[in-house]
């Protein structure tokens, strides 16, 4: 009997093309447990076939090593091309298994495009830029930036820079926008969004700000500050996701990631 083929004479189907970690995980450990185990288990076969049928093997073992192929060689490949360690944390939470891949890509918040459509432009020319180095894999990419006042705010990389735009967000409201894109390079289907955050600022004085300046924490993060970190300090309170803030509205990508196939829950 062919493994391949079912009793009819059909192809074989299993479905584990894109199954999620968990379940990727369950399939290769008990396909892998009756590998390990054939000896033990089907030892009197072989001895009742020595001699006579050395080429044969159990049909069992032949479909457990046929569902090892297709997980290993169908299953997708999940990049996050973002060097932001608090992306990676973020996706961490799902279990699902991915790598980290930088794309290197350049934002230019010049760019004459409304903050959204920006957020969602930069995030896929980030995903672009890792995707030739991937086949059959679904890379996963996202850029965020700070509104006030129709004015874009980016990462400081200098405490003056820092200082200049806590100062503009001091007492006030501002956006935090985060666009992100799922693409599969196999099938070449692109999903791109963008999740808008309300963020209020609470009136700080001079030294709470000059403080904060000086734990270095606001440097290389959008806004000039973390909400995960100090920079909670600040804020009195936020309208939307938590964690598009941080970097990675994680509700809008599990949905996104639901139409490729992948689950989280």
């Amino acid at each position: 009997m062919n493994p391949d083929l079912n009793k009819n004479g059909h192809k074989r189907k299993v479905s584990v093309a894109l199954c999620d970690n968990n379940s990727k995980n369950f399939i290769t450990m008990m396909a892998s447990f009756v590998l390990k185990c054939q000896y033990y288990f089907f030892k009197p076969i072989y001895c009742r076939n020595r001699g006579k049928h050395k080429s044969k093997t159990p049909e069992v073992l032949k479909f457990c090593s046929y569902v090892l192929f297709e997980v290993k060689y169908r299953v997708k490949k999940i990049i996050l091309a973002s060097a932001s360690p608090r992306r990676k944390e973020i996706l961490e939470v799902t279990g699902l298994d991915f790598s980290i891949c930088v794309s290197g890509y350049e934002e230019d918040l010049g760019l004459s495009l409304k903050p959204r459509a920006l957020a969602r432009h930069l995030a896929r020319k980030k995903a672009e830029a890792v995707a030739h180095k991937y086949k059959n894999t679904i890379i996963i990419s996202a850029d965020t930036f700070i509104v006030f006042n129709k004015i874009l705010l980016g990462k400081p990389h200098t405490d003056q820079e820092a200082l200049r735009m806590l100062n503009m967000l001091n007492g006030k409201a501002h956006s935090v926008i985060t666009g992100f894109t799922v693409m599969d390079t196999g099938s070449s289907e692109i999903i791109s969004r963008s999740v808008e955050t309300i963020v209020y600022f609470k009136k700080l004085d001079k030294e709470t700000i000059n403080a904060y300046v000086r734990s270095k924490e606001p440097l290389d993060k959008a806004g000039a500050y973390a909400i995960q970190g100090l920079g909670a300090v600040l804020i009195e309170k936020i309208e939307g996701d938590y964690f598009n803030v941080v970097g990675l509205p994680l509700s809008a990508l599990a949905e996104s990631l639901k139409k490729f196939g992948i689950s989280i829950l």
